[in-house]
């Protein structure tokens, strides 16, 4: 299996020869496997985590959100929802939604249980909440925990794309898309819910086109991934990704060139590269010592299908995230 490879193949540290290890490694696993499966539609991809037997689990949007499962990172075979039905709150949060297709969540492991976020929403409108499911494994059962944020007409943001961190004993979300861009609220690790529901969101990015925020932390930086640009448009999507990093988790965050994100600023990630359209929602996971990237593109040589891709992530001597289209 891939994992066991990646075993053999990743540096003792995060270098770039290791990286370049992984990067081989899991090319020559994905020109192995069947054609057939070897590629998983899927859009909105959260970050694959492990269960307790070593299989890769991965989430999206979908009818009442997608789930796969993976021995190697490569064959994915689909799996039942993480939700058996629409939760009780879905109807007044977004009553246009009546096909119950929910999009862009997020899982982590906090303690012993699983956290799910996800997006219940009314395509392009602020008529939009988060909603919270845990469980002890991927395969659940998922109890449903109600709503995290919600946001209304008139909100400066738009209660989608939720990101989890956890960082030192304090678990945050950031959010958002379009409207007022990106904010951030900090949440209970033992509810995963917000501490204060009072307390105003702190507004981390903004840009005309905004949304499907990332946030990680390497050492002492915290960085912040973004989308810029127009999803859900095949061949004709124009998303990128950028990124920013912040000493502090409620930022600033600046680019290489000193440019805030709250400007529209942001150092490109990934962008088109011939037929990989789009890349977005990016996710970054560890395998071993080696840090990984997950997102989904619009495949152009099938006509745009949104298909994940999975790619190592190299860092410059100066501590900036690299990734590679190929």
């Amino acid at each position: 299996m891939l994992r066991h490879r990646l075993v053999c193949l990743v540096t003792a540290s995060a270098t770039t020869l290791g990286v370049v290890a992984v990067a081989g490694g899991f090319r020559a696993a994905v020109a192995a496997a069947p054609a057939a499966r070897r590629d998983l539609r899927i859009h909105d991809p959260t970050s694959p985590l492990q269960d307790s037997a070593g299989d890769w689990w991965i989430f999206g949007t979908g009818s009442l959100l997608l789930a796969a499962r993976s021995p190697d990172l490569v064959t994915w075979e689909r799996q039942p929802s993480p939700l058996v039905s629409p939760p009780a709150w879905a109807a007044e949060v977004a009553p246009g939604n009546r096909r119950h297709h929910y999009w862009a969540p997020d899982v982590i492991r906090v303690g012993d249980r699983l956290l799910l976020a996800y997006s219940v929403s009314e395509f392009g409108k602020q008529t939009s909440a988060i909603g919270l499911v845990t469980a002890a494994t991927p395969a659940g059962p998922w109890t449903d925990r109600g709503v995290v944020v919600r946001s209304q007409p008139g909100d400066p943001y738009n209660a989608i794309d939720p990101t989890m961190l956890m960082d030192e004993g304090r678990l945050w979300m950031a959010f958002g898309s379009f409207w007022e861009g990106i904010y951030l609220i900090e949440l209970d690790p033992e509810t995963g819910l917000r501490i204060d529901p009072s307390s105003a969101p702190a507004r981390l990015a903004w840009a005309r086109e905004i949304e499907a925020a990332t946030l990680h932390r390497r050492g002492e930086w915290y960085y912040l991934f973004v989308n810029h640009g127009l999803c859900c448009r095949g061949v004709r999507s124009t998303y990128r990704i950028v990124v920013g990093r912040s000493r502090g988790i409620t930022g600033p965050y600046l680019d290489d060139e000193g440019r805030s994100l709250l400007e529209a600023g942001g150092r490109l990630v990934l962008e088109t590269t011939g037929s990989f359209i789009g890349p977005g929602h990016i996710g970054l996971f560890q395998v071993d010592a080696a840090t990984m990237a997950s997102m989904h593109f619009y495949d152009g040589e099938r006509e745009g299908r949104p298909t994940l891709a999975i790619r190592p992530v190299g860092w410059t001597d100066d501590g900036w995230p690299e990734v590679s289209a190929e």
